[in-house]
């Protein structure tokens, strides 16, 4: 049953008909007052601001568990009985990522079938039973099956993050917040490496490890209870006088009628039409998928979690303690995120994407330099360290945060959940594929070779984003609708 009205709002709460009709001369003219005062103030971030800020703990989490099994692993393979098998220590790691491939695919349908809120707490749900199986555990198939529901946690939640940081934000601040998403999964990266550092002097260390993840997991369940309903999806679903109620508690009461103009423009008359998975890959939205797909695989091909991964070997032959070495990654990491949050909404998303694969590929020129046989060891040495901060650092301020928050900027309303679940499984897929084959090809091609593959990759990105991307800064997402996809 819908709300009542209250007597004494501050506007006029209008019904679907009323906002769809743009016929209408009064209509008409209240839009043309609410657009001038659009141009003269902002809503007020601060409304907004605590429901993004309840949503990153997903963000968190994704990188709480990307790195959790980092420093135990070798605790984790004596007390499980797994000691010395590779495999099975590879099974430990790969199985999460076979859990965020399941998670991504059918992160869509989730969203838009129960709504945002609801898709966070089915996000947490499995990170909680799967982080206190792995907690328990005194089998590896035990926390093999752990690992698997933490996956699927871990594939559901960046792409609903991205989605409801999005259509929550006011349009001026949307790239500050997106920005925050990154910075949360730097967090979570940093903290799963501090919890682990007793795992070494304290017995059963590591089962503390994964008990931890339970807490914010619980507090992401409990405080989305709390948190706005993304008014687009709710317009979606014809829940237009619920919209209203949400806009009001992250616009405040004057901007409520504008925003909500504003959303009945969005794929007007085919709301209720369910979205095949055929429409994305052909026909009117093929560009944009596109467009999303690749700047997912590029980001994934420029050989980012390879570096990650090779990075501890290349600090350890410069004399560089291991936890110092992460220490300093997770610093770059973290620094280029605030610097990129700041900028986001200053440069622009296009700019800060060039200007971050470009330095990428700059990073490794300098690593295929020091792996050339003419440079001496020690400059080699400084060359290669060098060459992996900048890289990182560079990641960090555009091709890390930006497609995470410009795909659902560039996708329609009405594909949005679904071609984000299509995006952010060829992530996973490229993901697996360069974790996987990357310490084969860099025995098989050489230090050289791998590398200026990497490079030549970032230099594809910076192509591809000048002759494919649209700046999206500043602009509603009507007007970034219509700027890709024309209405027939």
């Amino acid at each position: 049953m819908l709300p009542r009205y209250r007597e004494n709002s501050m506007y006029k709460r209008l019904s679907l008909k009323d906002y769809t009709n743009v016929e209408d001369a009064e209509e008409k003219s209240g839009l043309l007052q609410n657009n001038m005062d659009m141009e003269t103030s902002n809503p007020s971030w601060k409304l907004s601001f605590p429901h993004v800020l309840v949503a990153t703990i997903s963000s968190f989490l994704f990188g709480y568990h990307l790195g959790v099994v980092n420093e135990p692993l070798e605790s984790i393979s004596v007390d499980l009985g797994f000691s010395g098998n590779t495999l099975a220590e590879g099974l430990v790691v790969s199985t999460c990522l076979g859990g965020a491939l399941i998670g991504s695919l059918l992160s869509g349908w989730i969203a838009d079938g129960v709504g945002r809120r609801r898709a966070f707490q089915l996000c947490a749900f499995p990170m909680i039973v799967g982080a206190c199986i792995s907690a328990t555990t005194n089998n590896l198939p035990g926390m093999l099956l752990g690992r698997l529901f933490v996956g699927t946690g871990m594939g559901l939640g960046p792409p609903v993050a991205a989605l409801y940081v999005t259509e929550v934000s006011p349009a001026y601040v949307r790239g500050t917040y997106g920005g925050f998403i990154q910075i949360a999964t730097c967090l979570g990266l940093m903290g799963a490496l501090l919890i682990g550092i007793p795992v070494k002097e304290v017995v059963g260390w590591w089962r503390v490890c994964f008990w931890v993840s339970t807490v914010p997991a619980a507090l992401l369940a409990l405080a989305m209870v709390f948190c706005a309903e993304s008014p687009y999806w709710l317009y979606k679903q014809g829940r237009t006088v619920e919209a209203e109620a949400e806009f009001e508690k992250l616009l405040g009461g004057s901007h409520v009628k504008f925003a909500m103009a504003e959303l009945s423009k969005l794929d007007r008359g085919d709301e209720a039409d369910a979205v095949k998975f055929s429409e994305l890959l052909h026909g009117r939205h093929f560009q944009v998928v596109f467009i999303g797909s690749t700047l997912f695989a590029l980001q994934q091909l420029s050989g980012i979690n390879g570096v990650f991964y090779f990075s501890s070997t290349v600090f350890k032959s410069a004399g560089v303690p291991s936890n110092l070495a992460n220490a300093f990654i997770g610093i770059a990491n973290l620094s280029g995120s605030i610097v990129a949050m700041v900028l986001m909404d200053k440069l622009g998303r296009k700019v800060l994407l060039m200007w971050s694969f470009f330095g990428m590929a700059i990073a490794m020129v300098l690593q295929v330099t020091a792996a050339s046989f003419h440079v001496a060891e020690p400059g080699a040495l400084y060359l290669s360290v060098g060459g992996i901060m900048l890289f990182v650092l560079t990641f960090a301020l555009g091709a890390g945060p930006v497609p995470g928050l410009l795909l659902p900027e560039i996708f329609p309303g009405r594909i949005r959940a679904k071609a984000m679940a299509v995006c952010m499984s060829v992530h996973w897929v490229v993901n697996f594929f360069v974790g996987l084959l990357f310490l084969r090809l860099l025995e098989q091609l050489g230090p050289q070779l791998l590398y200026s593959m990497f490079g030549t990759f970032c230099l594809m990105a910076v192509v591809f984003v000048k002759r494919n991307v649209v700046e999206t800064k500043g602009k509603s997402l009507h007007e970034i609708e219509i700027a890709l996809l024309p209405q027939d």
